[in-house]
This record gives C-alpha cells, structure tokens and sequence, in this order.
C-alpha cells in the first residue's frame, strides 16, 4: 500500500467524515452584535415594507377613485411586493434554520 492509502485503510472514520458544526454566537468576538445588527436591519426593513404598504395602497385608492389604471396598477403592484416582503422578512429565520437543520439530517 502507498502511504495514503495505507493512512486511510488505518483510519476509517477520516473517510466518514468527523467534521461538524454548532453555530454559536458566543464563540467568536462580535457574535452577539452581528445578531443586534441582523435583528437591527430585519427592523428596518420591515418598517420600509410599512411605508410601502401604505404609500401603495394609497396610491391604489387615489388611482382607483380617479380612474387612473397606471397608478392603481402601481399601488396594487406595491402593496404586494411590500407584503411580500414583510412575509420575506419575518419567515427568513426560520426558512434558514429549516435549511440548517434539513443539511445537519444528511448523511
């Protein structure tokens, strides 16, 4: 046997795999600040998708009494996405940790 595969043919569980991961925000320095500025940024953008729920669905209201197509189309259209986004926004930790936990299951 040539000195790998002599290595390998030794150690069994190199080939299985030993590697894991326990994210941890503890172990490194700025672990607990990139949470405030994750949990910081996800309110800000939740407070965007605020203002461009309201500013859309005025701007439906206002094209929809006035019979303007362009801009009740363009309010419709803004409402949703600023919806969507919200959905987005609160949905995404658990999307990741779903993810997360779907990959630590593979084997």
């Amino acid at each position: 046997m040539t000195g790998s595969a002599s290595l390998l043919a030794s150690s069994p569980h190199l080939i299985a795999g030993i590697v894991s991961l326990h994210p941890n925000a503890g172990n490194l320095p700025g672990g607990a600040e990139l949470e405030r500025l994750a949990g910081g940024l996800g309110f800000w953008a939740l407070m965007a998708s605020l203002v461009g729920l309201v500013l859309g669905a005025a701007a439906w209201a206002l094209g929809s009494h006035t019979n303007n197509y362009q801009y009740s189309s363009s309010g419709r259209r803004a409402v949703l996405v600023s919806a969507l986004a919200a959905l987005v926004v609160g949905a995404a930790p658990e999307v990741i940790n779903f993810l997360f936990g779907a990959g630590k299951a593979m084997r």
